[in-house]
């Protein structure tokens, strides 16, 4: 990846609604390179566009993060068109990937009006799931409960990529 294409990728993650003319002159390029760099960046799937809304001012109260362990040994075929079918009906369900930690190979992350709503999802999880996944355990987290230390977005993924760019050494 060329290191104007990380630094207009950077630029986006901060603020999506800028211009071509905008980006380029933070990036120091012309506007016609910054549009054809976006088009093909977006084409090829490096960038992708959505809003982060306030979750509070939209009902959401509890942001859930719910950990369990595949039977892959029993089920391994229809695994995957099932997940499919049940993320389907389910589309509080923002998240569902394979990972490890807390005893866990897989993880969801969904949001809910309150917390019966969760419990509700988390019943249908158990009962539609439960011969394939067994659930391990959840960490569920209050949209209002106190003022988060940063709020839930990607911005602060730009100040990491653009560190992480300047501790590697120039090439020779």
């Amino acid at each position: 990846m060329k290191d104007t294409d990380l630094k207009l990728i950077r630029e986006l993650i901060r603020g999506s609604r800028k211009s071509d003319r905008e980006l380029a002159k933070l990036l120091g390029v012309s506007q016609p390179t910054v549009s054809r760099n976006r088009e093909r960046l977006e084409r090829e799937g490096f960038i992708e566009y959505t809003g982060v809304p306030n979750l509070q001012k939209l009902g959401i109260e509890v942001i859930a993060m719910t950990f369990g362990n595949w039977k892959l040994e029993q089920y391994p075929d229809t695994r995957v068109r099932e997940a499919e079918g049940f993320a389907e009906k389910h589309p509080n369900l923002i998240f569902l990937s394979s990972g490890r930690g807390l005893g866990s190979d897989r993880v969801a992350i969904s949001v809910h009006r309150d917390y019966s709503d969760y419990f509700k999802l988390l019943q249908e999880i158990k009962t539609d799931w439960g011969k394939f996944m067994d659930v391990t355990g959840s960490f569920l987290i209050s949209v209002s409960s106190d003022e988060p230390v940063r709020s839930m977005t990607f911005r602060y993924l730009a100040d990491y990529l653009e560190k992480k760019e300047s501790q590697v050494p120039a090439p020779n």
